[in-house]
């Protein structure tokens, strides 16, 4: 812990000593509403100058309403703002001041004659792109009610999520944060988490292949920020989000928030519930080949995973508006579900004549208790309107999950007669505790340039416990080939510092992360297992650079260029060293052994008129942790290892279309090729394919607020190491009626085709092959009803306080 003062104390000695010596740079923001305290996004802003002969500036207010205008150049100006529907908003003079103007918050009236007679609507981008980042805006994905986080991952261009729950980026592995806080979570407890995470309460997902210096260096692929729904307007408003789904399976999705902002003060909560109900019905087929390479034996197996849980979870905090440039904030976040998950599996042995050997049926039920609680405590002080500030947060965040095991196996002679049959108890807690420090110092300096720097130290402990007791002829026993327990502590030491250039042209962005990694794993052994460690020291340096050049002053087009360097540490559960049966011929477990992985990549890109970019990537990545699969004795182990030498390339296209008013289109394809190469098990690994992959998507806006999204995804095989991921594609409708401002419903359909089966082979298998298929409830329809309540107050023209200025509660 007092690693975590020093961490704030040091850049506060090296920073606020230089606050008198900051150089004002003058900028107009401000934020436009309309008269439903809804974001008025795609409003038009110009700014013009009194001097006659200067150029006027342009802006549009984005999916929060916000605007601004930098490197404005001091003298007096007229703003005029436009928006179909809602009549121009004009202000006749700005003068502007050294520590900028904040025009505060403006608010849109309708047409005259229109106010009673059409609900007036402005259409949100689905995606919008900034120099080191893509956004996906929410609310613009239709096909997103009433489903989850992982759901709209899954929708969001260059991002695919496998039958397991990995999410990756570009063909890349990423880390998931959410408000720019890392989940610290991996494999099914990530998926689960973003499966209770209800869409309507995201606002943005933030796609970054190469993120910042001020973001942790984790993830191959970058990061993915999701960012949550918060209030930006003075008053008390708040929302309620019902979502049914019906597949094969019946589950729901709903949630409630509630905000209140008045005088120095900002209160916000928000819960939600999730009822999951869902199937996956998974087929295995191997095949063991003899020394001359014809078969051996065969093992057809069919397993029926049956899943129900309730997830609850809430969000809550407040900030205090010490005065206009000081803020403090407390946010307390939490979740808890209970869960089971039934798997009936039935397996064949066969003879290489296929003729039946012996039959294996296994009843397992696993009953999972998990729970997170998060508090966050935050300080935010601007030292002038310029953006000229420091934040400090401090996180303590509790993950607890629990799950107990009951797993029965019997076997069967060829002609039905019970041969064997045992019971596999096991009870499985699992403790995480994370503490982390973090402060970020933000000065703009003259010219265009920005300075950033920041320090942070995080400390995480992991307690893993596996108890299992076996059962045979009536006689329970312990079990210390799987029994043990694994202790892991990790503390990472980090730094950063970054300077950015804007100018009417050329974009420039550079910085360097430094980060300290010391790991220590205690496996504490057993009767049978004798102790085990391992301690770990390493400091590695996290260079990016980004570039943007505006090759005509219309900015018909641009191009971009980007590098960095990132790290891939082993999740906490990958370390794991313990093994978890899924039947008596497939065993999961971790590996202690792992290493952390680095990537070097590298991107250029090529933007026309903001609505068709184009992408070309490289990435190399040593020692990338991958899943694994080992045959022993007949046994198949699945285990993350460190696949030596990964190779990346991409070339993406991204294009948004408007052939009519009332059609938008978006496109997102990719073309790409992953190679790998490393010592395995078998020898060496060396594969090598290309694939292919496009997500078009149209949305339709119709009349008396009718709208209408048909979008789908298409994907060819994927080699990745030791796997082929076979062709895979699907297609979504839904549509939207809008009753008013408050009030819409939504209709989706998802996997219309049933089409979504995922199907794959596993090669650099010792003597066998094997594959798989994967079906799950892909094909649902979901029903969404969503109504807004509250008021805003709102500001009289050309007022603003230092609180009206905060856009967002102070994060990281």
């Amino acid at each position: 812990m007092r690693l975590f003062f020093v961490a704030i104390l040091a850049t506060l000695a090296i920073f606020v000593p230089s606050v008198s010596a900051a150089q004002h740079q003058l900028h107009i923001t401000g934020s436009i509403y309309n008269q439903k305290n809804e974001p008025a996004v795609g409003a038009t802003i110009v700014l013009k100058p009194f001097i006659t002969g200067q150029a006027s500036l342009t802006a549009m207010a984005d999916s929060s309403g916000q605007f601004s205008f930098n490197q404005v150049n001091k003298g007096s100006y007229s703003l005029l703002i436009t928006l179909t529907g809602f009549t121009p908003y004009q202000i006749d003079t700005i003068q502007t001041t050294e520590a900028g103007n904040d025009l505060g918050q403006l608010i849109l009236q309708p047409e005259v004659g229109l106010l009673n007679d059409v609900v007036v609507n402005s259409r949100k981008p689905l995606v919008t792109r900034k120099n080191d980042r893509t956004i996906v805006n929410v609310d613009a994905m239709i096909s997103a009610a009433g489903s989850t986080a992982l759901d709209v991952l899954e929708k969001s261009p260059g991002v695919q999520v496998d039958q397991n729950g990995a999410i990756s980026l570009k063909g890349k592995g990423v880390m998931v944060f959410i408000d720019d806080k890392p989940t610290y979570l991996s494999g099914d407890d990530l998926a689960n988490y973003l499966k209770s995470l209800p869409a309507s309460s995201l606002e943005q997902v933030e796609l970054m292949t190469n993120p910042p210096a001020r973001y942790d260096a984790a993830g191959t692929g970058g990061v993915i920020n999701i960012r949550t729904k918060k209030i930006r307007q003075k008053g008390w408003n708040g929302g309620v989000n019902l979502g049914l789904t019906q597949g094969q399976l019946t589950r729901s999705n709903s949630s409630a928030n509630i905000n209140l902002r008045r005088n120095k003060f900002t209160v916000f909560a928000n819960i939600a519930n999730s009822y999951n109900n869902s199937f996956t019905d998974l087929d295995l087929f191997r095949t063991y080949k003899k020394p001359d390479g014809s078969p051996g034996a065969f093992f057809e197996q069919n397993s029926y995973f049956d899943r129900e849980g309730n997830t609850a979870s809430f969000r809550t905090g407040a900030d205090f508006y010490q005065n206009e440039r000081s803020t403090w904030g407390i946010m307390v976040n939490g979740m808890t579900r209970k869960s089971t998950q039934i798997n009936d599996n039935t397996s064949n042995l066969l003879g290489s004549s296929r003729q039946v050997d012996s039959v294996i049926v296994a009843l397992n039920d696993d009953r999972i208790r998990f729970r997170n609680i998060g508090t966050n405590f935050n300080f935010r002080h601007q030292f002038n309107k310029s953006g000229h500030g420091i934040t400090a947060d401090v996180d303590f965040i509790r993950y607890r999950n629990h799950t107990r095991q009951d797993y029965r196996n019997y076997i069967y002679n060829p002609d039905g007669s019970p041969r064997y049959d045992d019971r596999l108890d096991g009870d499985l807690p699992n403790n995480i505790d994370i503490y982390t420090v973090k402060t970020d110092y933000t000065r703009p300096l003259s010219k265009g340039f920005r300075f950033e720097s920041g320090l942070k130290n995080s400390y995480t402990e992991t307690n893993n416990t596996a108890g299992y007791n076996i059962t045979t002829g009536g006689v329970t026993k312990p079990d210390y080939e799987k029994s043990n327990q694994f202790i892991y502590k990790e503390t990472i030491l980090a730094g950063y510092t970054n300077l950015s250039y804007e100018g009417s042209k050329l974009s420039l962005q550079a910085g360097l992360r430094a980060e300290h990694t010391n790991s220590d794993g205690n496996q504490l052994g057993n009767a049978l297992k004798p102790d085990s460690s391992f301690l770990r020291k390493y400091t590695s340096l996290f260079p990016t650079f980004y570039v943007t050049w505006k090759l005509d002053t219309s900015s018909v087009n641009q191009i971009g260029l980007n590098y960095g360097r990132r790290i891939d540490r082993p999740y906490y559960q990958d370390l794991n060293p313990f093994f978890y049966p899924m039947d008596k011929f497939t065993y999961y477990s971790g590996n202690p052994f792992l290493k952390p992985a680095f990537t070097n990549s590298l991107e250029l890109s090529h933007t026309w008129k903001n609505r068709i970019t184009t992408t070309f990537s490289y990435s190399q990545t040593t020692d990338n942790v991958s899943e694994t699969i080992e045959i022993s004795e007949g046994i198949y182990y699945s285990r993350p290892g460190n696949i030596g030498r990964s190779i990346t390339k991409t070339i993406a296209v991204d294009g948004t279309f408007d052939p009519f008013k009332w059609l938008n289109i978006h496109v997102y394809t990719e073309f790409g090729n992953i190679h790998s190469k490393s010592a395995f098990y078998t020898g060496t690994l060396n594969t090598s394919g290309n694939y292919w992959y496009i997500g078009p998507m149209a949305r339709i806006t119709m009349k008396k607020g009718w709208t209408g999204e048909l979008s789908g995804n298409y994907r060819t095989n994927v080699t990745s190491a030791q796997f082929i991921l076979k062709t895979i594609w699907g297609a979504n409708l839904a549509i939207q009626k809008k009753f008013s401002a408050k009030m819409n419903m939504k209709l989706a359909v998802n996997d219309l085709f049933y089409s979504r089966i995922n199907r794959g082979i596993i090669n650099n298998l010792a003597s066998a092959e094997a594959s798989w298929t994967n079906k799950n409830d892909s094909r649902n329809a979901t029903l969404t009803f969503s109504y807004n309540f509250g008021e805003a107050f709102a500001q009289k023209k050309h007022e603003s306080s230092g609180a009206d200025s905060e856009k967002n509660r102070v994060r990281n």
